[in-house]
């Protein structure tokens, strides 16, 4: 007899589990849930005409995309689900749409794990997205951009910062959490610091915030690059997790050394617990880091407090941010 315990149904959903994945990449590239916001009720022939798709290939992906509940199907016209017109359609309050498109970009680098495992290299250059790539640089830095507005709006109420005037944000790429922060900070000076191709797509988005004047770039690389001295607040958002342990200490002394004293450091990424094997998304993230960067992975939540306590820091607290969000903040001081 079959019990729940011994049925393949749970190794046969990993193993097709990617079919869902490739419909909603496939059809957010295409334009599906942007037409249907314009165009809802819209059966197969319309829809095709209107993204010049061949209609039996379109058929075909709309179904794949009902049987996701990415779409909803009535007599033969497609609409939007509430969760694809709240969080697909660009331009939405929720838009996801840009932030899945990091993940599409990585889709391939997965295919090639055993490589990876053999050799323990990443499957594809880590410069690829940093620079070298000028297509694939702009997909990543954006797709950071979209996913800091999504993660920034629950981080941002969390951090007292009303008595800060400069903040460091270190490797912080699209610029997006220090824009946030100066909004809600009107006394604050930010200073984002990443590679000069990033800082270049920073500078863009941060003008286009209206924040120039209060948040500026620093091009550079965070390992070499000396940090700026009298910082009241350093911030490392969604960067460590590509780090080595040695290069995470490293970090935490230079920031260490550029705060003031009493100043504050505040570490928002994902992170295990001490097994690295819960919760189940950071056990898979650190594989995906691993795959795109040279020393990705994911820490513990108390490998940190430890690398903070051994760099000088002390008070340190650790939060979890509201769910759906799988990501933690740990913050602490330097001694007065």
């Amino acid at each position: 007899m079959t019990t729940a315990s011994s049925s393949p149904q749970s190794i046969i959903d990993k193993a097709s589990a990617f079919y869902d994945s490739c419909v909603l990449f496939t059809a957010s590239d295409l334009g599906v849930f942007a037409y249907l916001a314009e165009h809802p009720d819209s059966d197969v022939a319309r829809l095709a005409v209107g993204l010049a798709l061949n209609p039996r290939g379109a058929t075909l992906l709309l179904d794949a995309c009902v049987a996701l509940d990415l779409l909803s199907k009535t007599d033969g016209r497609y609409a939007n689900t509430n969760a694809a017109q709240a969080f697909l359609v660009p331009g939405a309050p929720g838009d996801l749409s840009g932030a899945i498109r990091y993940n599409r970009d990585v889709y391939a680098a997965w295919g090639k794990l055993a490589d990876f495992t053999r050799h323990g290299k990443p499957v594809e250059a880590p410069e690829i997205h940093l620079g070298q790539d000028a297509e694939r640089t702009r997909t990543f830095v954006l797709s950071m951009h979209y996913r800091a507005l999504g993660i920034g709006r629950a981080v941002v109420p969390m951090l007292d910062l009303a008595d800060c005037e400069t903040l460091l944000d270190v490797g912080g790429g699209p610029g997006t959490y220090s824009a946030l922060i100066a909004q809600a900070n009107p006394n604050l000076r930010c200073t984002v610091l990443d590679l000069p191709d990033v800082a270049n797509i920073a500078n863009e988005l941060i003008a286009q915030q209206g924040l120039s004047d209060r948040v500026s770039t620093l091009p550079g690389n965070y390992r070499t690059t000396e940090f700026p001295p009298s910082q009241d607040v350093v911030h490392f958002f969604g960067v460590l997790h590509q780090e080595s342990p040695e290069s995470i200490q490293s970090l935490f002394k230079k920031a260490f050394a550029s705060l003031k004293p009493g100043g504050r450091i505040h570490v928002m990424d994902l992170m295990t617990d001490a097994t690295h094997t819960s919760p189940k998304f950071s056990a898979l993230f650190a594989v995906n880091m691993a795959l795109t960067t040279e020393n990705g992975w994911v820490f513990s939540d108390d490998e940190l407090v430890r690398w903070l306590g051994q760099a000088g820091f002390h008070a340190m607290a650790v939060q979890s941010l509201p769910a759906p969000m799988p990501h933690w903040i740990v913050t602490a001081r330097k001694p007065e």
